[in-house]
């Protein structure tokens, strides 16, 4: 099997420093390359699949892997993610260890499955997108020079007045206005860190759960997050899950994350599904 080591040497806190020599004395027959901008791992993503490469291995955060989907998408290229990222939520919901060196031995106990991919106006994620606050907590992260789990909720503690905002949706021949702090698109369970947004969701169902947080008292945010760490937020009465294949949202705000890296439209957002379109590796057990 001819692989592909694709490594982001900013992603996270760094803990890949070095990785590429653990990878010399474990594998045979495999390139490897490191991003040098934003958008160069898509670029070689593409050349992966041009190049009939049987497995990319993306060593990142989910930042990373969303930049390589689009290529992927159908294609006989097995994805893999190495967990180097801030959240690593895709590579937590699929239980990829976190220890780096764990994680790249797992890949010769693994099975192929086949996952789905969201679209937002024709943009991939395949883990969680959203519009609302988590899209502004992303917009301020892609900014901060510190990366890492603490930059991460430094940044959400500093934008706690944060304001709820007014959503008119439209799914399965409704429509209806929803005000509220934020309406995550989950394709998988959680943001990352074990935050799970929506802790039933399902990779492979060729659904998204359109996790609506309503407006709350503020008082009440820790009980909030306390859910959120704990996998109960969906039995929260703030928050409204929605599992349906597509999604259309109007606002007056058109920010939103994707696999936590924002993007601005700058018209109404449609949130599809594109069912089991990519080959993932996964650790058997």
């Amino acid at each position: 099997m001819k692989t592909r080591f694709i490594i982001n040497p900013i992603s996270g806190t760094g803990k890949q420093i070095g990785i590429e020599h653990y990878i010399s004395k474990k594998f045979d027959n495999y390139d490897l390359y490191f991003t040098e901008h934003s958008g160069h791992a898509k670029i070689l993503a593409k050349q992966a699949v041009c190049e009939n490469i049987n497995l990319l291995v993306i060593i990142g955060g989910d930042g990373t892997i969303n930049e390589c989907l689009e290529p992927l998408v159908n294609s006989n290229t097995i994805l893999f993610t190495i967990p180097c990222g801030s959240g690593n939520g895709f590579a937590k919901h699929l239980a990829i260890n976190t220890n780096i060196k764990k994680a790249l031995t797992s890949i010769k106990d693994s099975s192929i499955k086949l996952v789905d991919v969201g679209y937002v106006n024709n943009k991939p994620f395949i883990n969680v997108a959203g519009i609302g606050f988590d899209a502004h907590i992303a917009k301020l992260f892609s900014k901060s020079i510190k990366r890492g789990l603490l930059s991460y909720v430094l940044i959400i503690l500093k934008e706690f007045f944060y304001s709820a905002n007014e959503y008119q949706i439209e799914f399965e021949n409704i429509s209806k206005k929803v005000y509220a702090y934020m309406i995550s698109f989950a394709n998988s369970s959680q943001f990352g860190n074990n935050v799970k947004i929506s802790p039933l969701a399902k990779i492979n169902d060729g659904l998204i759960d359109f996790v609506i947080v309503k407006k709350f008292p503020k008082w009440k945010i820790l009980f909030v997050l306390y859910k959120l760490l704990n996998g109960s937020i969906h039995n929260s009465s703030f928050v409204e899950i929605i599992r349906c294949n597509k999604m259309k949202i109007n606002s007056n705000n058109y920010l939103v994350h994707l696999d936590g890296e924002p993007h601005i439209f700058n018209e109404q957002i449609n949130i599809t599904i594109l069912k089991k379109s990519i080959k993932v590796l996964t650790p058997n057990g």
